[in-house]
């Protein structure tokens, strides 16, 4: 076989279940559910197939690679969607041939940038992967030029968080995409670029499952007619999102289609008719936030932070001349703002133009 007549592309929707199958048959860990940021690769030699390989959202948190990028935690929360996992990688059975394993991974990181940016609208600099050393040497990213930073601890994600106690360390292996990488993802994003903002919490389950309430008193501005969402469950994400420290419109719409079956029944989504989750999308989450009472919508989310949100001792009273912000009588507009010390909350504000 010459493995320079393999091909690599995306699985395609038709092919999804073959692909499964296969993980789940030959793959040790077995196959894995497309969760969020996901693509699946298949390569092939003359038709059949040789070769799988998954990739998906990076890993919460790894000491040796987040030292070795040189990041600190603010920017790890905003900056993770551009590294992506390599999950899965399978070699089938039949195809053990030497340098296909390299020859296939190259080939994807060819082209996983492009197709990070055409699905997910971000670019992705890094990829990742974590290697079993009681299975593995890891001797096929060596050879398609990953670099080896180390081991992990042990820990593993579970419901609750994170085991009670180490278990098999993995080898972490990582791959560039771009020349400086490190530096992009440690350094100024281009005004351009989309980016979120300081996350104030990690979002529970119980917070998930109470947001929803506080906001099922505030009146839909929509018509009835054509509602595929309820409004609570529209702004229980938006403002799960911006707690995560998603800023704008897009990032608020990418979180919530990053969120799984799980977190999305807790924020109340309702199924289509084939048990799918819908997910409210970046017009609809505009369009209600514009639209929706703000003084309703502030005071329920006061609500939720006096039952969930930090205490603080101490107030912060601020005010500021908003540039280019004209009232209609022509006088500048001045914003006064009550923000808590230990929590950063904004309280409350109000905006006012001087008298003439």
């Amino acid at each position: 076989m010459d493995v320079s007549q393999v091909s690599v592309g995306p699985v395609e929707q038709a092919q999804e279940a073959r692909y499964q199958d296969l993980m789940a048959q030959a793959h040790y860990l077995g196959a894995l559910p497309k969760i969020g940021e996901t693509l699946w690769y298949v390569a092939s030699f003359r038709g059949e197939w040789v070769a799988l390989c998954g990739f998906s959202a990076a890993a919460w948190k790894c000491a040796v690679r987040d030292r070795w990028i040189g990041w600190d935690f603010r920017l790890q929360f905003d900056r993770l969607k551009l590294i992506a996992n390599n999950s899965r990688f399978l070699i089938l059975p039949q195809w053990h041939l030497p340098n296909l394993g390299s020859r296939v991974l190259g080939l994807v990181a060819q082209r996983i940038a492009g197709d990070w940016q055409a699905r997910f609208a971000h670019p992705v600099w890094l990829l990742e992967t974590f290697v079993d050393p009681q299975r593995f040497a890891g001797t096929v990213y060596r050879a398609a030029n990953w670099t080896e930073l180390g081991f992990t601890k042990g820990f593993r994600r579970t419901r609750q968080g994170y085991s009670a106690q180490a278990q098999t360390p993995k080898r972490v292996f990582t791959y560039p995409l771009v020349g400086d990488a490190r530096a992009r993802l440690c350094g100024p994003l281009p005004e351009s670029f989309h980016r979120s903002g300081a996350a104030k919490m990690m979002m529970s389950a119980e917070h998930m499952r109470a947001l929803p309430d506080f906001f099922s008193l505030i009146p839909d501005p929509r018509r009835a007619q054509g509602r595929r969402h309820r409004l609570p469950t529209v702004l229980a994400i938006a403002a799960g999102a911006i707690l995560c420290g998603m800023r704008g419109y897009k990032a608020i719409a990418d979180w919530a289609q990053s969120l799984g079956p799980k977190a999305l029944a807790r924020f109340g989504c309702r199924r289509d008719d084939y048990g799918h989750y819908l997910v409210p999308s970046e017009s609809i989450i505009r369009d209600c936030l514009i639209r929706v009472d703000p003084a309703a919508l502030d005071q329920a989310l006061q609500g939720w932070n006096a039952a969930f949100g930090q205490t603080d001792e101490s107030l912060a009273i601020d005010g500021k001349t908003m540039c280019n912000a004209i009232d209609p009588q022509g006088q500048q507009t001045h914003v006064m703002s009550v923000v808590g010390h230990a929590s950063t909350i904004c309280y409350t504000q109000k905006k006012s133009a001087p008298c003439p």
